[in-house]
This record gives structure tokens, C-alpha cells and sequence, in this order.
């Protein structure tokens, strides 16, 4: 009898460790359902093409499909709200914009960067000074010296109010000591269409944005406010390049709720990271003009920190013209 009892011990310990090794082993997979990629701007844009590129090969990657959903709103607000208010495990993410750098700071939203789990970066594009084909000057170092010899004649154009091409355009005059009038427009192309009809000088948006009317021979790039030149137009060169500290980038990344597990994270990581290398998704990128620009997590984070650090005294200037 007590032989039987034994045996029964020994099976039910024997089971009950099956399962426990069962239950561990179904915790550990991830991931295991289709994964919620929340674009927070409407689609058609820069961001919403790089998010649906991705998707396309994540099963391949992931082994699970990767959803995307538009989600605008109260300038990206809306999307990343919903993506902060997600359980943090790792099948609810979003292309985090670089606007998180600056706009909570400006009361137009409520968290940053700090309010994210930084998975990764995957493009970067910098600001351009751009201006007519037929505008009088043909360098950065023409354009600001006419600036300082004529103190707020130069009207440079915007894609919003403290937007990011709004702080490149500050960023110039911050760096240079120079004065500019800015004109806000409601995004990009109208701010073009202005420079055109010759109604202001110039505007600070990306190259992309302008890169039809130049290749047009409609418009012409002063400089580019990168660490590098960009790859559409290689014989721009650099605001650095011609004696100016003036980098202003935009950049789109990975993210989710705080708290994805570190083991999730680098799987994520790891099957974005695929998926950027994939020849379909480099070409369409490029096609577009957006620069591909893929920065592992510990990197992305010193991104968006060294951002919000260096648009803090360019905020600061436009709080005191005020």
C-alpha cells in the first residue's frame, strides 16, 4: 500500500511539473497573435508609407502578421494616447514621432519620449533651406549674410507654429544671430506653393518635400541641416559643412507602453530590424526620398534625449520673441 502511495506522489509531482514546464514554456513565446502597429497620423503620409513597408514582410519576420492602424488626431495625440494606454506586452506598438521631443513642452501634449518603451529608430530626414531657383543667393553663408545686413526682411516658411521646421528655421537664427519673420502654413506644401508664387523667401522642411521642385529646376536646396548629406541630393552640402552648427532632424521610430519585458523588446527589435533589410522595403523607401536610418535601442535613446536637449534653447528663443 505504501508502495502505491509513492507512486502516486511521484505521479502527480512528475505531472505537475509537465504542465508547470508547459505553462512557462507558452509564457516565454511571444509573439503568438497578430501585432497592432498604430500609425497616430492619417495615411498617405511619410509615415504611414514607412509603417505599412514594414508590415508587409512582419509575418516573415515575426511569425505573426503586423497590423497597421491609422489613428490621427490632435497632432499624433489621439494615436499615441491609445498606444500609451495599451497593455505593455508588446502586441500594441506605434511609429513614434520626433514631435515627442518638443510638444509636451509647448502644453500640446500631455507625455514624451520618457512615457514610451524606445524599441528602435528607422528613418531620419533632415531640414533643408530652401529657396526659388531665381532667389539671389546660391550659399548658406550669402543667405546669412544678407540676413544680418537686413534684420527680419527674410520670410521664411513653416509647416505649423512650433512644429519642427518652425525650430529649424529658429534653430538658423539661434546659431547665426540672425532675424527671420516666420510664416506658419498648414503643412508643406502650401509653405512650397509660397515660396513659388514669391509671396515668402524661403522654407525649412525636408528634402523630400521639396525634392519635385528642385529636381524641376523650380527651387534650389542652400543647404541641408543634417550630419550628412542626403542621398536624393548629394551635391547639397551640409549646413556643417559650410561653417554652421545647424542640425534639425526628423526622425520616426519604434515604440510601445512603458514596460514591455526586455526579452520582448529585443524580439521586436530583432524582426523590425528584418524587416527594414528586406530589398522591398529599401526600395520604396528610397523612392520616396526618406532616409533610412536604423539606430538599435540604446542608440534611439540617446536620439530622442540628445533631440529634446538641443530644441530646448531654440524653444526658448521663440518663447522670448513672443
Amino acid at each position: 500500500m505504501k508502495r502505491i502511495i509513492v507512486l502516486l506522489v511521484v505521479l502527480m509531482t512528475l505531472t505537475s511539473l509537465v504542465f508547470a514546464q508547459g505553462a512557462a514554456e507558452a509564457a516565454e513565446k511571444f509573439p503568438t497573435q497578430p501585432i497592432k502597429l498604430i500609425v497616430p497620423w492619417s495615411a498617405g503620409g511619410g509615415t504611414d508609407a514607412i509603417a505599412r513597408a514594414l508590415a508587409k514582410s512582419g509575418e516573415k519576420h515575426l511569425g505573426v502578421p503586423v497590423i497597421v492602424e491609422n489613428k490621427p488626431g490632435g497632432t499624433g495625440a489621439l494615436g499615441l494616447g491609445e498606444t500609451i494606454k495599451a497593455a505593455a506586452d508588446g502586441y500594441t506598438l506605434a511609429i513614434l514621432p520626433v514631435e515627442l521631443s518638443f510638444l509636451k513642452d509647448q502644453g500640446i501634449y500631455p507625455f514624451d519620449f520618457s512615457n514610451f518603451t524606445r524599441i528602435m529608430n528607422l528613418n531620419t530626414d533632415p531640414s533643408a533651406l530652401t529657396v526659388k531657383a531665381d532667389a539671389p543667393w546660391n550659399t548658406l553663408a550669402e543667405f546669412v549674410a544678407y540676413a544680418k545686413a537686413n534684420p527680419g526682411k527674410i520670410k521664411i516658411g513653416h509647416s505649423g507654429t512650433g512644429m519642427l521646421w518652425h525650430l529649424a528655421a529658429a534653430s538658423l537664427a539661434l546659431k547665426t544671430d540672425t532675424q527671420y519673420v516666420y510664416v506658419p502654413f498648414n503643412g508643406a506644401a502650401d509653405a512650397i506653393a509660397s515660396v513659388l508664387g514669391k509671396n515668402i523667401d524661403a522654407v525649412t522642411v525636408s528634402g523630400a518635400e521639396v525634392s519635385a521642385q528642385v529636381r524641376a529646376g523650380e527651387m534650389k536646396i542652400l543647404a541641408v541641416f543634417g550630419e550628412r548629406r542626403m542621398d536624393i541630393f548629394p551635391n547639397v552640402p551640409t549646413a556643417k559643412e559650410q561653417g554652421y552648427d545647424v542640425v534639425v532632424n526628423t526622425f520616426r521610430g519604434l515604440g510601445g507602453p512603458v514596460g514591455i519585458p526586455e526579452d520582448r523588446v529585443k524580439i521586436l527589435h530583432d524582426g523590425f530590424k528584418a524587416m527594414m533589410e528586406e530589398p522591398e522595403f529599401i526600395s520604396l523607401i528610397s523612392k520616396m526620398g526618406l532616409g533610412i536610418d536604423y539606430r538599435n535601442t540604446a542608440d534611439y535613446y540617446k536620439l530622442t534625449d540628445a533631440t529634446a536637449a538641443a530644441l530646448a534653447p531654440v524653444l526658448e528663443s521663440l518663447l522670448k520673441i513672443k
